[in-house]
């Protein structure tokens, strides 16, 4: 160490011009950053592939799952439905008639509704189109419950009511609607070889989506075209703590003589299911991100291994007038860990415009995946630190005579 007299006559330390301050040392690092602006924008741009990936896919599916739970929430769980099944030659099976009157009777059953497909009967927006082609939309009787029992809801116009269900008015579920290209109450349409007057459109069920593609008419008027009055399928809204047990008797009660040719099911564990694919989805998308983030890491561990290449003579020149070997090692870190940072941020913002896009296009609740932001960014940062640990190793063990000497 270099010293210098003192007033008192004993030497006084001089300042190692080579020990910079740790906020020197941040500052020496950026440095490496700034002057090549586009080998830091590509080293950076596989982190931000990777982060931005991840951060896409978590916030789309927290959008998705927030909105699949809404549905659930807002339509319950408590609903079953039994349809007709085959018997043991194959034939579709028949309900009684008197069905869901049976039904009706079980104790913590509170709501129980109908509906019978009226068999060689279509509808038609006029009565020139060949009358054998149903487009997918299903004639069926209903009772004027079926609504309180699904969920349904009126788009347009109006649920069939007392006198309605007796005469030709016909409610509509949305798709059927847009098959026929009815978008508006008071249209007549072509059914069962009689005209009918639309009297309503449903919104779209979300439990029970072949009522999308229904047209419903009154249990009365359907029989006056052909109905036989044997309900097709039956709706059940039970206590939500009693639902398993509905479930066990409800067969034997629909169809007490032939209990195995009624199918039960509930119709929300459709949108469980969605929801744990959504959730095995995630994750294997999530594995890709990881891939592609480590695909990145190896990009910044390439470029800072030639970064300490071509600052050999600087390294030389640093460790000549007094850097330790830890400032070294700290400076090119900087670098690596502010490579990675600089793709993390820009990753985070990339992922979150296009979660927050997708939920808009798609009429989502907008969710910000806060978590996945946090972890993004400190994903980011761990790789740049491993990816930089190497070459700033390599860095610091550099002698000042070897350095020089290759420069």
């Amino acid at each position: 160490m270099n010293t210098a007299p003192s007033r008192t006559g004993s030497p006084a330390p001089l300042p190692a011009s080579g020990r910079l301050s740790p906020g020197d040392v941040i500052r020496v690092g950026l440095v490496g950053v700034r002057g090549r602006p586009l080998r830091a924008c590509l080293s950076a741009l596989g982190i931000a592939i990777g982060i931005a990936a991840m951060v896409a896919i978590l916030g789309i599916t927290a959008g998705s799952q927030a909105q699949i739970e809404a549905q659930i929430a807002n339509v319950g769980t408590n609903l079953l439905t039994a349809t007709t099944g085959n018997d043991l030659f194959g034939t579709k099976s028949e309900l009684p008639t008197e069905s869901a009157t049976m039904v009706s009777r079980i104790a913590p059953v509170r709501q129980v509704s109908a509906v019978g497909t009226v068999s060689n009967a279509t509808v038609h927006r006029n009565d020139k189109t060949d009358q054998r082609d149903t487009a997918g939309i299903a004639v069926q009787g209903t009772r004027l419950d079926l609504p309180a029992t699904i969920g349904a809801t009126i788009a347009k116009g109006t649920w069939l009511n007392a006198a309605t269900e007796q005469y030709p008015a016909v409610v509509l579920g949305s798709v059927a609607a847009d098959r026929l290209g009815v978008h508006s109450p008071g249209t007549p349409v072509y059914l069962g070889g009689q005209w009918f007057t639309v009297a309503g459109i449903l919104s779209p069920v979300t439990l029970a989506p072949e009522i999308d593609r229904s047209a419903l008419i009154g249990w009365d008027a359907a029989a006056k075209i052909g109905f036989d009055g044997h309900p097709t399928t039956i709706y059940v809204r039970s206590a939500d703590e009693a639902v398993n047990d509905v479930h066990d008797v409800l067969a034997q009660t629909v169809n007490p003589q032939h209990p195995d040719q009624v199918n039960i099911s509930r119709p929300s564990d459709a949108l469980t299911t969605a929801l744990a694919v959504k959730n095995t989805f995630k994750l294997m998308f999530l594995g890709l991100g990881a891939i592609a983030l480590l695909v990145g890491g190896i990009g910044v561990a390439n470029t800072m291994v030639i970064s300490v290449l071509e600052r050999r003579a600087e390294i030389g020149l640093r460790r000549a007038i007094g850097a330790g070997r830890g400032q070294i090692k700290l400076q090119f870190l900087t670098e690596s860990v502010a490579l990675s940072a600089l793709g993390g941020i820009s990753g985070v913002v990339i992922g979150l415009a296009v979660s927050v896009g997708w939920a808009v296009n798609q009429n989502w609740a907008v969710t910000i995946p806060t978590q996945a932001v946090l972890a993004g960014v400190g994903a980011a940062v761990t790789i740049g630190a491993l990816a930089g640990l190497y070459p700033a190793t390599r860095a610091a063990r550099t002698s000042p005579a070897e350095a020089l000497a290759s420069s």
